[in-house]
């Protein structure tokens, strides 16, 4: 039987703006129109990040809302709504001359988003720096026991977003073993973006090999990397057993010098799985990997 493949489109993210990129879809129409496409092209999952009318980040239920509803009528996509926000808008509080922090409070509230079926989890703490100034994104493991107990109450699953070693062995595989989530676990493991965010890892074969080695029994779990990292560590992620993550949020070129669109990086990693001589799964097949509920099953 051949392997399918869950393939994320993330097609936004909350870094990058459209004076980096015209292609990058900020406001819900042009989300919602840039997933139907991707969502054609065969991409089984959607990672959401919200903006306001301005297009800087925001993590606003309202606005994640009517993301997803655009999202929902045109598609039956799996929809992943984040908790991190974006480093700019709504999210950064700044708490002296050098230092400021993403708030706790307004992240979390994508979660109350209509239509969320999973949200991301980074069960730690980590320093974000872009354009020179720093980001503290405080998850500590109290706040990650309360987030999951509360994706629970609505049941939405854990994306469980990893940068290094410490977040598997120390964070994820801790509090999955606290019954905060059942098998199977979904985790997305981030390479690449060691430039801007304290304690992550570089890609490298051995890197990646090592990560997946130490995920806990029931994993199953998929590669995002960061910049021109993205093509080799995805595919070297199908290579090990693992699901695919492409789009604008992760890297905003196709090739050196070429902007991409999502489209296109949903095009190419289609054509990849299939040449390696795997499928990509359909929505509904990602949803039966994953453990959530079919669409009939929610409405009826």
């Amino acid at each position: 039987m051949t392997r399918k493949v869950i393939l994320t489109v993330a097609p936004t993210g909350g870094m990058a703006t459209k004076a980096q990129s015209p292609h990058l879809p900020t406001t819900p129409q042009e989300i919602a129109d840039d997933v139907a496409g991707c969502w054609e092209a065969g991409a089984s999952v959607v990672a959401v990040h919200a903006r306001r009318a301005d297009g800087l980040a925001t993590c606003d239920p309202d606005v994640y809302s009517e993301i997803n509803t655009l999202i929902r009528d045109r598609t039956d996509i799996v929809i992943n709504n984040s908790t991190g926000g974006g480093i700019h808008g709504d999210l950064p509080i700044r708490l002296n001359e050098d230092l400021w922090e993403l708030d706790w409070h307004e992240r979390i509230k994508g979660i109350d988003g209509v239509g969320c079926e999973m949200a991301t989890l980074d069960s730690h703490t980590i320093t974000a720096t872009f354009e020179g100034r720093e980001h503290l994104v405080t998850t500590t493991p109290k706040r990650s026991r309360w987030l999951a107990g509360e994706m629970a109450k609505r049941g939405i699953k854990p994306e469980w977003e990893v940068f290094n070693l410490g977040h598997i062995l120390s964070d994820f595989t801790a509090l999955t073993a606290e019954g905060l989530d059942k098998a199977p676990y979904y985790c997305n493991i981030v390479l690449g973006g060691h430039r801007a965010f304290q304690g992550g890892l570089p890609y490298t074969p051995k890197i990646l090999q090592m990560l997946v080695e130490h995920l806990p029994e029931g994993t199953v779990w998929g590669v995002s990397g960061i910049g021109p990292t993205q093509l080799p560590a995805t595919t070297h992620g199908l290579l090990l057993g693992g699901h695919m993550r492409v789009g604008l949020e992760d890297n905003l070129y196709y090739s050196h010098g070429r902007l991409a669109t999502n489209l296109e990086l949903v095009q190419r990693a289609v054509r990849i799985i299939t040449e390696l001589g795997y499928e990509v799964a359909t929505p509904a097949e990602a949803r039966e990997m994953l453990g959530l509920a079919q669409l009939d099953a929610v409405s009826a």
